[in-house]
């Protein structure tokens, strides 16, 4: 599923217009942050670049003390290589921050049309691409109405649901396209009013002017420019909404449209395997998402360009599997498996969807991970929902039964501002589903093309955990997938002080009661955890 989705929303808009051999560790982790002072001032933009990897006692940011765990722990040590797969959109292997940390099937010659390994891929250099040609496809939901009325109450929710969501979609995207015009147009005026171009919010508030028009784009911009980065943010933002909900009227949730036509399998086969190509980036524009989670995982760190991934010591697999619209079990059952045979130690899955019709595929394909030792780290979804009360798919227990396997390490996400609002508006939570928090809002990583943006999601902050998880696996190899979810998860930031759920200052929980662990991924404490495990100082 498409996880970014427009940061402003039409209501908030329609307001405005209206290591096993070195020495023992001794440093003691920090275990309750609850007296860290709050940080008053705004983050710079080097701050904002890195947040995630900052220290929440040093610059109360709550970050996961990844600069930290290096300088005092890990730059003195060398670990062992681990291969990440990146189940996404697709992944720009040749970025420059991206092309000396990409996997190599060294055992495949490229682009022989020979499947030099046996491994039932041809030409499987970096990952394999499990879509094809396909970029565009319906949600879950459009194609369980797509299928007709069974009777069934499953088939009457989505119905439901799928009748919403169009409506919303056409009166969404109408709506943003009118604002963009309006946004358009206030530039316009204010730019020739200024005699330049580039401006920022100060020089929009210091406009004196008796001309109604003027003054009317003046209150309007003043109070966008409040909420975003510039009048530049400000365009992509809206546009960004605009392609969204067009995106769903034309693909997601349009009955005459199949975007797995040009595939040629059959998704409601398991054993049809036989399709699928080795171009693991396809499609630029898609290849966004998974090529901003593959930095956040390992872009190459201290080599003075963009910037560093949590993990050093790491390959990406590139497993391109998820669309424009809803990914398929099949794919997503069969991209894990790809990843499992071919050397994966750790798995990001940052996708997910709320109907799943063969969700078996998939956890058998879970359950095969945990066999083989291979940890998957997963995003909680993006719609301020409690997962104790709502499945979303993938997951590795529904209807809050026991976990299927020891294996899956759900992630939400938290905003980068510590205190009542550090979970991210977005954020979905829940005690029993979620298992830890990580930096998630407004994420600065690779994009394709060499190029470099902020994104946000719970997206973003299961591969800052994934990052984790490849670095304990790198310098602790020894310890199991098990283990090392967890060792991510005792080892965190605990805090027992109420925040706001779904950006809902009246809907406020405990920070310690919205996820299984209560608390914060850090890497610095994991790193000393993992030593302690590894020693056998400590059992999990």
């Amino acid at each position: 599923m498409r996880i970014v989705k427009p940061i402003l929303s039409t209501a908030s808009m329609a307001l405005i217009l209206a290591a096993c051999g070195s020495p023992k560790l001794v440093s003691t982790p920090i275990e309750n942050i609850d007296n860290t002072p709050l940080k008053v001032t705004e983050l710079t933009d080097t701050e904002m670049k890195h947040w995630g990897h900052l220290d929440l006692v040093q610059d109360t940011i709550p970050g996961m003390s990844v600069e930290k765990a290096y300088n005092e722990i890990l730059n003195a040590r060398k670990g062992q290589p681990v291969i990440v797969g990146v189940i996404d959109s697709g992944v720009d292997i040749n970025h420059e921050d991206l092309k000396d940390v990409i996997w190599i099937n060294k055992d495949e010659v490229p682009n022989n049309g020979i499947d030099d390994d046996k491994n039932g891929y041809i030409d499987d250099v970096h990952g394999w691409n499990f879509l094809g040609e396909a970029v565009d496809e319906n949600l879950e939901l459009t194609r369980i109405v797509k299928k007709g009325d069974d009777g069934s109450a499953a088939y009457q929710k989505a119905k439901a649901e799928f009748d919403k969501k169009k409506q919303e979609a056409s009166q969404n995207a109408q709506r943003y396209e009118q604002i963009y015009q309006v946004v358009l147009d206030a530039d316009e005026a204010i730019a020739k009013h200024l005699g330049k171009k580039e401006y920022t919010k100060e020089d929009v508030n210091a406009i004196e002017t008796d001309d109604q028009a003027l003054l009317q784009a003046k209150g309007m911009m003043s109070q966008f420019l409040s909420r975003t980065d510039g009048v530049a943010d400000l365009k992509d933002q809206i546009k960004g909404g605009v392609d969204y909900y067009t995106d769903q009227l034309k693909y997601n949730l349009n009955l005459d449209f199949d975007g797995r036509a040009v595939v040629g399998d059959n998704p409601y086969d398991i054993n049809d395997t036989d399709y699928g190509n080795g171009d693991v980036i396809t499609d630029s524009e898609l290849a966004k998402h998974g090529t901003h989670v593959a930095g956040i995982i390992a872009a190459t760190r201290n080599n003075n360009i963009g910037m560093d991934g949590v993990a050093q010591n790491v390959e990406i697999m590139a497993v391109r599997a998820v669309p424009n619209g809803d990914e398929y079990d099949k794919d997503i059952a069969l991209a894990i498996r790809y990843a499992v045979d071919n050397g994966a130690k750790v798995i990001n899955t940052s996708f997910g969807k709320y109907y799943s019709p063969n969700p078996e595929w998939v956890w058998d394909a879970i359950k095969y991970a945990a066999e083989k030792d291979v940890l998957i780290v997963n995003a909680a979804g993006n719609e301020g929902e409690d997962l104790d009360k709502t499945n979303v798919y993938p997951n590795d227990a529904k209807d809050n039964s026991p976990e299927i396997a020891d294996n899956f390490l759900t992630v939400g996400a938290l905003h980068y501002k510590y205190g009542p609002e550090m979970i991210a508006t977005f954020s979905n939570y829940g005690e029993v589903n979620v298992d830890v928090f990580a930096p998630g809002t407004k994420i600065w990583a690779t994009t394709p093309e060499n190029t470099y943006e902020y994104l946000q999601g719970t997206s973003m902050a299961a591969p800052a955990v994934a990052g984790v998880a490849a670095t304990i696996r790198s310098y602790y190899p020894k310890l199991s997938a098990a283990q090392v979810k967890q060792v991510i998860m005792n080892s965190g930031l605990a805090a027992k002080s109420n925040v706001i759920l779904g950006g809902n200052p009246a809907d406020k929980e405990s920070f310690a009661t919205i996820s299984k662990s209560g608390k914060m991924v850090n890497l610095y404490n994991a790193i000393i955890l993992a030593d302690k495990v590894s020693r056998g100082e400590i059992n999990l």
